[in-house]
């Protein structure tokens, strides 16, 4: 009788397939669209060329055309794991990165067809508001368990603030009630469900190794509020300068956790990029409306740490997909 020198070989390998497409990886498209949006933002404090936003831009695209062909197959062909990923306590809050993406690139195209963004946000809008619903009625059923209080709870109610992110300039009449309507939503459940999350990490156990770079979500409600108001209002004051710096000191705080000793590489990681891309681009305006070199180098660290970290994760996320492994069960 013979034994294989190592039993794991003789193993089948793990089969790729779309039943396994995580609904968390649009956080790419999040992420990708929030760097073309800074990049484009950094003309005014650098001087850099629109063209590297534009291209950024269009790798965004492409990739929500790749992931929601992706995805509408594992609809059609695993029906049911795709209802038992939406009706998860914590997986079925990565759904808000669907309407995330599709808000931010109504911002990428509008730039180049006014038309098309507005019909792109206006969709966008419809479905965030339709999912926040959805999400938040779950929570009236009671009995949850406090161990799927995490900070992917934030993605509904950032999405419903990314609406005016986006729409802060829309020029239909009744885009400002609707913004309205999402700031005041949005405010309060990130307010909600921020306080949740907080009393959570600091009353029980930490976050199991592959959910702690969703730490770096903690920060979006402040940036990404940032950007609402400044949009929808069109000035920034103090009360926007806070919610920027608070968000800075949660980034730093959290940065040394999260980056200290990284877990290693899953499709979960992408949730660090739209909240940095929101920081970015907060930064940026704040940059351009202070005037000052300090805040003009932290806007510039910033945008790097963004590019370099999206970079990153892009060609791990493509060495995963073309070794077969992103998808493996």
């Amino acid at each position: 009788m013979t034994f294989a020198a190592n039993p794991a070989a003789s193993l089948p390998a793990p089969r790729s397939s779309v039943k396994h497409l995580p609904v968390n990886l649009f956080g790419a498209v999040m992420g990708l669209s929030g760097l073309s949006m800074a990049w484009r933002g950094a003309g005014p404090v650098f001087g850099t060329s629109p063209a590297i936003g534009d291209a950024v831009g269009v790798v965004a695209v492409l990739a929500f055309l790749a992931l929601a062909a992706g995805y509408l197959a594992k609809w059609l062909r695993y029906r049911d794991a795709v209802l038992a990923e939406f009706n998860h306590p914590v997986a079925g809050n990565f759904f808000g990165t669907i309407t995330i993406a599709i808000l931010l690139l109504s911002s990428v195209v509008g730039v180049h067809h006014e038309a098309l963004g507005q019909a792109v946000w206006t969709l966008g809008t419809v479905l965030t508001i339709a999912l926040t619903f959805v999400i938040a009625g779950r929570l009236f059923r009671g009995k949850g368990d406090p161990t799927h209080v995490v900070p992917a709870w934030l993605i509904p109610g950032v999405a419903t603030l990314d609406i005016a992110v986006a729409g802060g300039t829309m020029p239909m009449a009744w885009a400002h009630e609707v913004n309205l309507f999402a700031i005041a939503v949005g405010t309060m459940m990130a307010l909600v469900f921020f306080t949740m999350i907080f009393s959570r990490l600091v009353h029980h156990d930490p976050l199991p190794a592959g959910m702690v770079p969703s730490l770096i979500i903690l920060i979006a409600p402040f940036e990404v509020g940032f950007l609402a108001y400044v949009n929808v209002t069109g000035h920034i004051d103090m009360f926007a300068g806070m919610l920027f710096y608070f968000g800075l000191f949660l980034f730093l705080l959290l940065s040394w956790r999260v980056f200290r000793r990284p877990a290693p590489f899953a499709p979960s990681w992408w949730a660090i990029s739209f909240p940095m891309a929101a920081l970015s681009n907060a930064a940026l305006k704040y940059a351009a409306h202070v005037q000052t070199g300090v805040l003009a180098w932290v806007a510039g660290l910033i945008l790097l740490a963004l590019t370099v970290a999206i970079a990153v994760l892009s060609v791990r996320t493509l060495h995963g997909l073309f070794t077969q492994r992103l998808l493996a069960g």
